[in-house]
């Protein structure tokens, strides 16, 4: 357990010279200032840039959660389970990362995110079920799971009277996201379950790194069957920064010569040309 601790980093940056409670301070604040960072682009790029291709925003997120495991140090020598492990891990996450993408075209982010706060009550119930699992909770903490996802309904409710953008389709999407959630997190804590080395020090990143490597290539099925692909591909290759165009050059005109004594009228029209 020490030389988990030792080795123990951050995008490369060594933590094993802190305090357990400041390794566990630096870590929880990325957390969060990474999810907000996340939120605030996500509503700026669906909502400003109107740019509502989920399916493939998630795609191109994968790619970009290879590159910083490439950069935390990850390499396929620290992988313990076999890639097949990951096959119904990869296909709900894809799967719920594109539904709840794609939601915010017909959602607003505060509903977004308060609807997917219910998603604890389908994971107690899904927990039941998933084999090696067979999870129990106290009746207490089901009715203390039901409150809260009533309480965010009702909110939601409201929300639909008062927000402009704010549709059953939205709804749809994002009940599947929960539904795929509910496997998510049971299937995430079955392979920790099943092979406890997965969650060592030394292999934080493994199943972030298999399940997206192994996802990807679900992605292009939605992609193809709602044109997403070519639709994204197409508003992608519009997204051109106004600055990057050369200005167009504007021919002079030609001076008109006056006749003399008129010397005032002359430089008022060559002025003119310089425009």
């Amino acid at each position: 357990m020490k030389n988990e601790e030792q080795s123990r980093s951050l995008f490369g940056i060594s933590l094993s010279d802190r305090p357990t409670w400041q390794q566990f301070l630096i870590c929880t604040s990325g957390f969060f200032f990474g999810y907000l960072v996340n939120g605030v682009c996500e509503e700026y790029v669906y909502n400003r840039l109107q740019f509502s291709f989920g399916w493939y925003f998630t795609f191109i997120q994968g790619f970009v959660y290879l590159f910083l495991i490439y950069l935390q140090g990850f390499t396929t020598k620290h992988i313990v389970n076999p890639m097949r492990t990951y096959v119904k891990l990869s296909a709900v996450l894809m799967g719920s990362h594109g539904l709840t993408k794609g939601s915010l075209a017909y959602l607003n982010y505060p509903a977004q995110i308060m609807f997917k706060s219910t998603k604890v009550l389908p994971v107690m119930i899904m927990g039941a079920f998933i084999p090696g699992l067979r999870r129990k909770y106290p009746v207490h903490e089901y009715i203390s799971a039901f409150l809260l996802v009533l309480g965010l309904i009702l909110f939601t409710l409201a929300d639909a009277q008062m927000s402009p953008n704010f549709s059953m389709i939205g709804i749809m999407m994002i009940t599947g996201a929960l539904i795929m959630d509910a496997f998510l997190g049971n299937l995430q804590e079955a392979i920790f379950t099943m092979n406890p080395e997965t969650t060592q020090a030394r292999n934080p990143m493994e199943m972030l790194f298999c399940s997206t490597v192994v996802g990807l290539p679900f992605l292009f099925v939605p992609m193809v069957l709602t044109g997403e692909l070519f639709r994204a591909w197409t508003a992608c290759s519009q997204m051109v920064p106004i600055d990057s165009k050369p200005p167009s050059k504007i021919p002079a005109r030609p001076a008109v010569r006056i006749a003399e004594g008129d010397g005032d009228r002359e430089e008022e029209e060559e002025r003119k040309s310089l425009v």
